[in-house]
């Protein structure tokens, strides 16, 4: 009898073994990268709760997020605002271990479904310390050259992926049509065609979309690049006297032939989500447009990536905001948002969604909708292959190769607007041997000021102390000859003027780096000192004046007393470039991709108003050739 005990007490552990192992070892269909995408998302979907698929619908800022929250509310992104950085001056390092300590709560969940995280890297990877900062898109669309922007892509996306971060919010397409806006410097022109063209940025951020794949469906190469952002869905760029966040009043041709074209190149080069804009058209919130969200973007384009909200998108969807949240959510989401960037307040928004869904205001295939589309990202981005970043890429953040490619940029997208009092006596390029210049103005020295906004931080800084690079007057001293005396000084008077013998003088002015509402302007004028110290030194010396601004801005007043005058709108960090053309190592070559305006009561007006009448018209520049030096 014990025999036969013994051997029924075998039997039982044995089974009990064997059915752990087969438990253990259950086939996973959505953890299996052999299988096709679709069938991972469907396998997924099929465990997932609701409160799983919320959560993954939820974007937190970093300030409020920690492994503990990820875990409990099944958080599916992560993202850092303009500034939100690990601690201040972070290494790549230190970037890594933070997205990584987030990413292991999201791997402890039930379904170990892991978030992504998003940054904002609109000219460069901005908020990160020593990394390149290349030109804003005010001036890269000068360029007029898909293949540079492809490459800026592409070292952006390797700045950023070096930070262990697969997400950016990026690019901009906006298409401004009033440089009072104060986003104007993040839209490429005032012509959507050029917009369009410089769309190949998605092609260097994601990789090239490979032949004859399918139109609409997100794609990221690898682990060398970053899931893009189109935004700001739709007709940003048109708001009425450029207000941020203001309505466009436009009819829906309009709409359609100047804001939407990009957002069709975006969605066949493959881009991966998109992001709603603030703005209203003809009165009504894109956050709650469900006839350009769900019916044109999703259902006619047939985009296969996520919608995603801007910075507390849906709260602004009343007035005020926060209003109204519950029916903020149900209109954003309705409308067919399927990501929500909250991103403090994550716990009122899930409990309202859930409410929301549990009482049938919203109904579940929306919610499928949404998560769906996420995971099918996920998927796509190889983030359930590879959610851990490490520290191979760390050497490409700011590296000699990105900086000379910024420098590349900030060569191609400089404007030559006047050279000399007739073009038979031109002025640059300027002669590197000459006894004594000057180098004057708030911006000649000031790496903050040349970078602008989302620089660092969210509204930018003034100074040389935000990060790495090169000011225009280093680029200056370190082009001319050894034996020319470069003297500065940012606001000379009279008597200095007057006591020393300048060949000529370099004069950089234009405006305080500014992000956003923040920049809104009115009268567009070159900010103190900037006009008194042209009237100054121009007024005593021959002078060449560059203007770095994210927009043009009022110059009329002080041009009869410019020699020569340059636009250099927002260069980044390596300000060598500029030098590299005004003293002819190379030509001008870069035409406006914006109209430059007399005078504000002209505005709106861009190429093929009617009262078309410029200070300098739309493809207007200038050209020289580089100059040779024996």
């Amino acid at each position: 009898m014990m025999a036969k005990n013994t051997i029924l007490v075998m039997g039982l552990l044995l089974l009990s073994c064997f059915t752990s192992i087969s438990a253990t070892d259950e086939y996973i269909r959505y953890k299996d990268p052999k299988q096709p995408i679709g069938a991972r998302v469907r396998d997924l979907m099929k465990r997932m709760t609701l409160e799983e698929k919320i959560g993954q619908m939820t974007q937190i800022e970093r300030g409020v997020a920690s492994a503990y929250a990820i875990k409990n509310w099944y958080i599916g992104s992560v993202l850092s605002g303009g500034g939100s950085v690990p601690v201040p001056q972070a290494t790549a390092r230190d970037w890594v271990n933070m997205v990584n300590g987030f990413q292991k709560g999201a791997l402890s969940t039930r379904l170990g479904i892991p978030m992504m995280y998003g940054i904002d890297a609109v000219h460069g990877h901005g908020n990160v310390y020593k990394a390149t900062i290349f030109p804003h898109n005010v001036g890269l669309g000068v360029t007029r050259d898909p293949e540079l922007i492809k490459k800026i892509g592409a070292a952006t996306a390797l700045e950023v992926r070096a930070t262990g971060i697969p997400y950016v919010f990026a690019p901009c397409i906006a298409v401004c049509r009033d440089p009072r806006w104060g986003r104007c410097y993040e839209s490429y022109s005032e012509d959507p065609k050029i917009v369009q063209l410089m769309t190949e940025i998605i092609s260097g951020l994601q990789g090239e979309i490979p032949k004859k794949y399918a139109k609409g469906v997100p794609f990221v190469a690898g682990k060398n690049n970053v899931a893009a952002c189109a935004k700001h869905f739709v007709g940003d760029g048109g708001t009425t006297k450029g207000i941020n966040e203001n309505n466009t009043v436009i009819s829906r041709k309009g709409l359609f032939d100047i804001h939407m074209p990009a957002y069709r190149n975006s969605v066949y080069k493959g881009v991966s989500t998109i992001m709603v804009s603030y703005n209203s058209w003809n009165g009504i919130k894109m956050h709650t447009n469900k006839d350009l969200i769900t019916g044109f973007l999703k259902n006619t384009l047939k985009f296969r990536g996520f919608v995603i909200s801007d910075w507390e998108g849906i709260d602004r969807i009343t007035s005020p905001p926060h209003a109204n949240y519950t029916y903020s959510i149900l209109a954003g989401i309705n409308a067919g948002i399927d990501m929500i960037m909250v991103p403090n307040t994550f716990h009122e928004f899930i409990a309202g969604l859930t409410k929301l869904v549990e009482q049938k205001f919203i109904k579940r295939n929306r919610i499928d909708d949404a998560v769906s589309r996420i995971l099918r990202v996920k998927f796509t981005m190889g983030l359930f292959e590879n959610p851990i970043a490490d520290l191979s890429l760390t050497k490409q953040l700011g590296s000699q190769e990105h900086r000379n490619l910024a420098r590349e940029a900030v060569r191609k997208s400089l404007v030559l607007l006047k050279n000399g009092k007739s073009s038979a006596y031109p002025m640059l390029p300027l002669p590197k041997k000459a006894p004594k210049i000057l180098v004057a103005g708030s911006h000649a020295n000031n790496l903050g000021n040349q970078c602008g906004g989302w620089t660092i931080t969210w509204q930018g800084l003034t100074g040389n102390n935000l990060t790495y690079g090169t000011t225009i007057l280093q680029g200056i001293k370190s082009t001319v000859d050894k034996k020319t005396k470069v003297v500065f000084n940012e606001n000379p008077d009279a008597k200095f003027l007057k006591n020393n013998k300048f060949s000529y003088a370099i004069v950089v002015v234009g405006e305080p780096p500014y992000a956003e509402q923040f920049g809104d302007s009115m009268n567009l004028t070159i900010s103190e000192p900037g006009p008194s110290t042209i009237k100054n030194v121009c007024g005593s010396v021959k002078c060449v004046v560059v203007v770095v601004s994210g927009r043009p801005v009022m110059i009329q007043p002080y041009l009869a007393k410019i020699e020569a005058l340059v636009a250099a709108w927002l260069p980044g960090t390596e300000g060598q470039g500029i030098a590299d053309v005004l003293f002819g190592d190379y030509g001008f070559t870069g035409k406006l991709a914006r109209t430059w305006f007399k005078n504000v009561d002209q505005l709106p007006m861009n190429v093929g108003d009617k009262h078309y009448d410029p200070l300098f018209p739309f493809g207007f520049g200038l050209v020289t050739k580089p100059k040779t030096y024996t």
